[in-house]
């Protein structure tokens, strides 16, 4: 990073704080090169201008996903952009092609399902967010096209997540070329089990994680040429060896020493161990145990992984008796002898730890001490034995249990290499390599060194790879860059490891030297780099030293190095454990040929660590190279949490400061031609009105603002470091004058608006004035005018009160006087009416009586004569009934007992045609008889009329006064009369109705003993029906049964040696029935001792059966032909599905037990749908196999259900004598005559019939076919529309001009271009649409097609809008709301027959698209956002929306971050109770409905009216399908 420039008063910057790391702040003032800034804690501080770098204040709120991007690519900028994206649980972030991961320390769930690795697969590097899954995903397409090895280096220091990183690498290589391996586990299954193993023997608790991995590893997952996984191989580098016998406080040694000593009370007495303390190689430390970690279930878990992985129970048992060896080891001390440097043990505790450490290894006890404390030096002359004194022997019991535990390890790695298995084969490998990062602590020994030497290592491999990346960018982009500069660190590598003069050679050089110290180490390496730059000695110390590496400056101290660095491979020991009778303990340590000689080989742990490190960098530099950096935001390990001064020392030690250092070195700053131009147009406006290229109007711009040294390539703007801030300056001061200008604009459009606001006041004021006066003026006149009218109205009033008085008295007077003449009129009127009505009751009684009389007598006349024809009917239904039960006695007998019933019948008939007539006739007599009556009637009603005219007259000449008296008395006697005459006639009419009512009862029992008779008729001709059928059916069967018996019979003679020779034999044979023989029921035999008819008779038989065999083949052969053509449709009904329909019914397929003609009907239809791409196909098939299926739901039945259903509906005549007509017919046209009834009554009224095996087998192989067929449609119409989709979700971008000319023209000409492909889509969607109307697809399954389509547009347009952060913007919101009206429209005009609810499928997409275009979305509380705008979304899904938004358009934010918090607090919740926290949708492929739901959505098909097709239209063996009309022509 280089000093910045153009900072000035105003700018805002970032400075370096103790607390904070960097903290951003305005400049205040400038002072030479000093700076003052106000920071935004609200403190001053005073920073020199080299230190000081610009903030980007247009940066996305939610920070940018590759780093490359950030307007200025130092320091702080990369810290902060980190910082923002950990806050949004963007974990993961780019630097070129360079991974950070920051440790969330919480489970994410989401991130690593399987819909997460789907959207990840193929898809192009930096389409989608940063990912571990995107990197994998490069190295995996890149082995693949190039066919070269790829490797992913994965760093950072203890508890940054490596591992983890490392399981998710592996889980998705696993995912792109997985194969199952052994036991049905995949590799990438065995490797990971193989963790837990490794973890317990290479993992240690240090200062800055409980479980620290002390060794390297790099796991190959080995490739076939195919891309899938063949084998794979855990290559561990670098153990830290002296781990096993030296720890500092309060780390702990390998997990797995701890392990042990938690094991069960048996395991613990097997190998003598106690508690830990009591061991020298765990007491060192005073820390035993971990937070939350139980050892013993530890320990049980490890034997677990250990028998999944392949260790054997012996095995094991002698891994962890090594194990307690080591540690027994560890408690063997030593003493001075009696002779001069000479040790014996120290005690008889150190005795005991020695016997038992010969025991557990299987070794002699005094053997074991005497390589412990003895040496023998090989001379020419002689063997002479040396002893060592105690120092000497400590350390080689050290060096003993170094050497055990590192030859153990070697051994674990081994037996998982072999149980995960490896392919020789293999020509390309992914490798993916998991170390410990680069380690700084207070006090830094002997580990630290090599830790940090081999991240100097790492480190320079990984800047020569940025290095690389650059130049290539550079070339990709043809641009000029010799004159860039590479950082290197060499100098550090060769001050490490340079012979003879490094400090790794100086080491081993001491180490060979018994008088040694570190005081002479630490003097050796003051004198050899007292002139490098890199190395330094700190002042207060002599056996200190500092190396600056990439990372920064560390101290080790010496005093342990030479300790830590000897590792004697001692001949006594290698003899010692070879001679084991521990056949496991004595593999440890195999015999070599070069170490026969019996002497003491030094080897250094740090030569023998440079040697695996020279391993591990050649397998790293040929393969292809990919980083990712897990950072550790926080050391309490706890999530949202992000300490800046820790990440940003890790930054530093993980290269990634380095890496921008180097990027800094060429160009950092680098903008596509579109992004520099939408950014910097406005410092030259002119150069945008041109129609010149981007290219061009990028180099225009930059030369009229005299920018130097900046580079153009073919798509991007190359600039320098500072050059970013200073066009940002220019540019904030354009936009500066242009604010001040719109300030004055507005200042003087207010002050105006002030103005006219006074002098509207003062109009006003005067307005109210005047109006006042006016008011007052009114007010008095208003009062003068309501005087001169209350007195006008007082006037008035008084007149009309006088007027109405008099007029009051006027109208009483009238009033009373005609109320009196009315009422005498009234009175009188009255009694005229009271004497016409009683005058008439009376005539009317007189001629009811006459009528009753009539009545009487035709109803007595009419039921004497009904009640004598009952009792004959009687008579003649009980004898028969007598007739109808002597049919159920013999079968010989029953056509003549129906013959006898059919002529009881017609006699019957007769007879009632017989009464019906004498009924017509009596009824004719008795019509003739009340016509008379009525006219007679008429006439009296004529006479009375005519009496009431005279006497009205009468009454009217007389005068009223002198007859009044006479008419009352005359009118009273008539009516004494006429009431007496009432009377009697009452009593009449009662006695007669009495009569007639005793005669209505036995009318009517004689009625229903009628009807009980002609309803027991009724049942004995149904019963006599359906016996009649029931024989009908044995004798069908019985004919089947005696061809089939005929044909088997001719087989067995044709087979059987012996048929001609036993001519005695008698057989017995079934005999069709005939006229002569009668009818045989129920199969019944004949028994002839004729053998002669038995060769012959099967003879004549067969050639009539072959015969309908051949002839059923045939048609069976025509109908394939003919349904393998598209014969089209009928009415909207499909021909071929009613054929074949027809074609099964008629030749009873469904009933028999082995048949072709289903298979071969399937295998036309899988023929026919060979083709997937052929649509019209599938859709004619589509709508055929729908309707045959709908025909075979409501037609086949189990055959169990017999008992339960009529076989098959009564077919024949409805009426009683052709029922009887039926029966009658002779047995030799049975079956002719059922073949003409079924042509002759509707052929295809579904019937249900007993299904068999096959035809209930064809059935399900249709529905198959059907979910394939509507399976294939769906696919090919989302094939279709799949790459119209991926165009949709994001908007084109706007052209250059409406940078300066506005975005009206240029949204319109993009909306344009984005309704095109909106509008393909509707294409694509109509002409699925018509396709299947035109096939008269069921509408149900056309609803079902169209509802899965439109749910595979939400999950792909919604999936794609949270995976890419560029689709989550306001105009990309408006651009999809738009495409998305497209989409109802169609819906709208598919109509809800066919479009059902698929608009409802759309809601996801709808609502988030809703959300991104919504205003003032900081004012939104979460639960307007979760229960108004977006009530189906998740709060995972709100989340990532929110916090992926940005407005391009008008520049506001997202919701509030409260909003924020309350939606990650809700998400933490939802974790915490197991929710699924996955926020992609799943698309569902499955089949939508079943058999039923077709049967019950579709409507009933009339198979009646089918033309059958020309093909076997002619053909006489088809003449079933012709209609009733046409069957009735022919």
């Amino acid at each position: 990073m280089v000093a910045p420039v153009n900072i000035i008063v105003g700018s805002h910057v970032w400075i370096e704080d103790p607390g904070l790391a960097w903290i951003d702040g305005e400049v205040v003032k400038i002072n030479g090169e000093e700076v003052h800034v106000q920071t935004t804690n609200g403190k001053t501080a005073v920073a020199k201008i080299a230190n000081v770098f610009p903030k980007d204040m247009e940066a996305l709120p939610g920070g940018v996903d590759d780093m490359t991007k950030l307007s200025y690519l130092h320091e702080p900028g990369v810290l902060q952009n980190l910082a923002m994206r950990y806050e949004l649980n963007e974990i993961y972030t780019y630097t070129g092609n360079i991974l950070i991961a920051v440790n969330p320390f919480q489970r994410l769930p989401h991130l690593y399902d399987t819909h997460m690795m789907e959207q990840y697969k193929g898809a192009g590097f930096g389409e989608l967010s940063p990912h571990v899954f995107a990197i994998a995903e490069v190295a995996y397409r890149a082995m693949i096209n190039e066919g070269k090895s790829n490797s992913i280096l994965v760093s950072g220091e203890s508890g940054a997540g490596k591992t983890e990183t490392t399981k998710m690498l592996m889980r998705y290589l696993a995912y792109l070329g997985g194969r199952s391996g052994v036991e049905g586990r995949t590799v990438e299954q065995q490797v990971l089990e193989s963790n837990p193993v490794l973890e317990a023997f290479g993992n240690a608790k240090t200062l800055r994680n409980n479980n620290s991995s002390r060794f390297g590893k790099f796991v190959e997952l080995q490739f076939d040429r195919s891309g899938r996984i063949s084998g794979a191989a855990v290559r561990t580098y670098l153990l830290e060896r002296s781990r096993v016998c030296q720890i500092s406080d309060p780390e702990r040694n390998y997990h797995c020493f701890y392990l042990l000593c938690a094991a069960p009370p048996e395991e613990r007495e097997k190998f003598k161990l106690g508690d830990p303390k009591s061991y020298h190689y765990l007491n060192q430390s005073k820390c035993y145990k971990l937070d939350g970690v139980d050892d013993t279930e530890e320990y049980l878990a490890t034997r677990r992984a250990m028998d999944i992985v392949g260790i054997s129970e012996e095995e094991q048992d002698a891994i962890f008796r090594v194990v307690a060896a080591i540690l027994h080891l560890g408690n063997v001390e030593f003493a001075k002898g009696k002779e001069i440097d000479s040790s014996v043990l120290k005690d008889d505790k150190s005795r005991f730890h020695l016997e038992a450490t010969a025991e557990l290894l299987r070794c002699n006890a005094k053997s074991l001490e005497d390589a412990l404390i003895k040496r023998a030096m090989i001379t020419p002359e002689e063997v002479i034995i040396k002893t060592l004194d105690p120092d000497s022997a400590t350390g080689s019991r050290d060096a003993l249990a170094k050497t055990i535990y590192s030859r153990l390890f070697d051994w674990l790695v081994d037996k998982i290499n072999n149980s995960i298995g490896q392919d020789p084969n293999s020509k390309t490998i992914i490798g993916v390599l998991d170390i410990y990062g680069f380690e700084s602590f207070k006090t830094n020994s002997f580990e630290q060194f090599c830790i940090n030497f081999t991240n100097e290592k790492l480190q320079q491999h990984f800047n020569q790879h940025v290095f690389k990346m650059e130049q290539e960018d550079y070339t990709k982009e043809e641009i000029n860059w010799s004159y860039i500069e590479f950082v290197d660190n060499k100098d550090v590598l060769e001050l490490i490891e340079k012979k003879p003069g490094g400090v790794i050679a100086l080491l081993d050089e001491a180490c060979m030297f018994p008088k040694s110290t570190h005081e002479t180490f630490a003097q050796k390496l003051y004198q050899t780099f007292k002139n490098s730059k890199r190395f330094t000695k700190p002042k207060l110390s002599r056996t200190s030293f500092a190396i600056s590496h990439y990372a920064g400056e560390v101290t080790y101290q010496a005093d342990l190095f030479l300790d830590k660095n000897k590792d004697y491979v001692v001949a006594e020991h290698q003899d010692l454990l070879i001679a084991s009778s521990d056949t496991f303990v004595a593999g440890l340590f195999p015999r070599l040929a070069e170490e026969t000689s019996s002497k003491t080989k030094f080897s250094s742990i740090g030569s023998r660590f440079k040697l695996q490190l020279q391993s591990l960098m050649e397998t790293l530099n040929s393969t292809e190279p990919h980083y990712i950096r897990c950072v550790k935001p926080n050391n309490v390990l706890k999530p949202a949490i992000f300490e800046n001064l820790n990440v940003i020392q890790q930054l530093r030690c993980g290269g990634v400061l380095e890496a921008i250092r180097i990027s800094c070195a060429g160009y950092p700053t680098k903008r596509t031609f579109y992004e520099f131009l939408n950014r910097f147009g406005v410092l030259a406006p002119d150069v945008l009105e041109g129609n010149c290229d981007d290219k061009v109007a990028c180099r225009m711009l930059l030369d009229k603002i005299g920018l130097k040294g900046y580079e153009l390539g073919k798509t991007k703007v190359f600039l320098r470091a500072g050059q970013m801030a200073e066009l940002d300056a220019r540019r904030a001061e354009v936009l500066g004058n242009a604010a001040r200008r719109i300030q004055r604009q507005s200042r003087t459009f207010i002050a105006r608006k002030e103005f006219r606001a006074l002098r509207g006041a003062a109009i006003v004021l005067q307005s109210n004035c005047r109006g006042k006066l006016a008011c007052n003026l009114y007010e008095e006149m208003r009062r003068h005018a309501a005087a001169v009218k209350i007195q006008k109205s007082f006037r008035r009033h008084i007149a009309r009160e006088s007027y109405l008085r008099i007029r009051h008295s006027a109208i009483t007077v009238q009033t009373a006087l005609r109320g009196m003449v009315a009422r005498n009129e009234f009175r009188f009127r009255k009694q005229m009416k009271a004497a016409t009505i009683v005058q008439a009751r009376l005539r009317s009684h007189l001629a009811h009586s006459y009528y009753k009389k009539l009545q009487k007598a035709a109803l007595s006349t009419q039921c004497g004569w009904r009640s004598r024809v009952a009792r004959k009917e009687l008579r003649t239904l009980k004898m028969a009934a007598r007739d109808t039960g002597a049919l159920r006695e013999a079968k010989d007998k029953l056509e003549k007992r129906v013959e006898e019933l059919t002529w009881r019948l017609q006699l019957e008939k007769r007879q009632r045609t017989e009464l019906e007539e004498a009924k017509s006739q009596e009824y004719a007599k008795q019509q003739e008889a009340l016509q008379a009556m009525r006219l007679e009637v008429e006439e009296a009603n004529a006479a009375v009329i005519r009496e009431r005219e005279a006497a009205r007259k009468a009454i009217e000449e007389a005068p009223p006064v002198i007859k009044e008296t006479p008419v009352l008395v005359e009118d009273t006697e008539k009516i004494n009369s006429l009431t007496s005459e009432v009377e009697a006639l009452k009593a009449s009419l009662e006695s007669e109705r009495q009569a007639a009512e005793n005669l209505r009862k036995a009318f009517s029992e004689a009625e229903a003993r009628n009807s009980e008779l002609a309803t027991e008729l009724e049942n004995a001709t149904r019963k006599a029906d359906q016996l009649h059928e029931s024989v009908q059916r044995l004798e069908e069967k019985l004919s089947n049964s005696e061809s089939e018996i005929q044909v088997l019979r001719q087989q067995a003679l044709a087979m059987s040696p012996t048929s001609r020779t036993t001519p005695m034999r008698s057989k017995t044979m079934l005999l069709p029935r005939t006229p002569e023989n009668g009818s045989l029921l129920n199969g019944e035999t004949k028994t002839t001792p004729d053998m002669a008819l038995s060769v012959r008779e099967p003879e004549s038989e067969e050639k009539p059966q072959k015969y309908l065999n051949e002839k059923q083949q045939e048609n069976q052969d025509l109908l394939v032909k003919c349904i393998s053509q598209n014969l089209g449709y009928a009415g909207g009904k499909p021909v071929a599905a009613c054929v074949i329909y027809k074609c099964l019914l008629h030749w009873r397929s469904f009933e028999v037990e082995r048949t072709s003609v289903f298979d071969r009907i399937i295998q036309t239809i899988a023929s026919a749908i060979e083709v997937p791409d052929n649509n019209e196909v599938l859709a004619y098939w589509l709508s055929n196999s729908a309707t045959l299926l709908l025909l075979l739901q409501r037609t086949l039945k189990a055959t169990g259900a017999a008992s339960l259903t009529p076989q098959r509906r009564r077919t024949t005549s409805a009426s009683l004598f052709g029922r009887m007509q039926g029966i009658r017919a002779s047995p030799q046209s049975a079956g002719h005559s059922f073949l003409n009834r079924q042509a002759l009554t509707k052929l295809d009224d579904l019937r249900q019939v007993e299904a068999k095996y096959p035809a209930l087998l064809f059935k399900q192989q249709l529905t198959a076919f059907l979910e394939k067929i509507y399976g294939m449609i769906r696919d090919n119409l989302k094939k279709e529309i799949s790459p119209l989709l991926g165009l949709c979700i994001q908007a084109p971008r706007t052209s250059r001009g409406s940078l300066v000319k506005g975005r009206a023209q240029a949204n319109a000409v993009a909306q344009q271009a984005l309704i095109a492909h909106w509008q393909s889509i509707r294409k694509s969607l109509n002409s699925y649409l018509n396709l299947m109307k035109a096939n008269n697809a069921p509408p149900f399954v056309v609803r079902k097609v169209f509802t899965q389509i439109f749910s595979f547009i939400n999950v792909q347009l919604f999936n794609s809008l949270l995976l890419r952060r560029e689709c989550c913007s306001f105009s990309n919101g408006e651009y999809v709301k738009a495409g998305l009206a497209e989409l109802e429209q169609w819906c709208g005009e598919a109509t809800d027959e066919y479009a059902g609810s698929a608009w409802d499928e759309l809601r996801h997409i709808r609502q988030a698209v809703g959300f991104l275009v919504i205003h003032q979305k900081p004012k939104k509380t979460l639960d307007e956002v979760t229960r108004d705008l977006c009530p189906v979304l998740s709060i995972q899904q709100l989340y990532r929306i929110s916090t992926m938004y940005w407005d391009d358009k008008y520049g506001t934010h997202s919701v509030s971050s409260d909003v924020i918090a309350n939606m990650r607090v809700m998400m933490t919740e939802d974790s915490n109770n197991a929710v699924s926290s996955s926020f992609l949708l799943d698309d569902d492929s499955s089949i939508p409905f079943t058999v039923e739901d077709i049967s019950k959505s579709m409507q009933q098909v009339d198979v009646n009216d089918i033309e059958p097709p020309q093909l076997i239209r002619e053909n006489s063996g088809f003449g079933f399908l012709l209609t009733r009309k046409e069957g009735s022509a022919s």
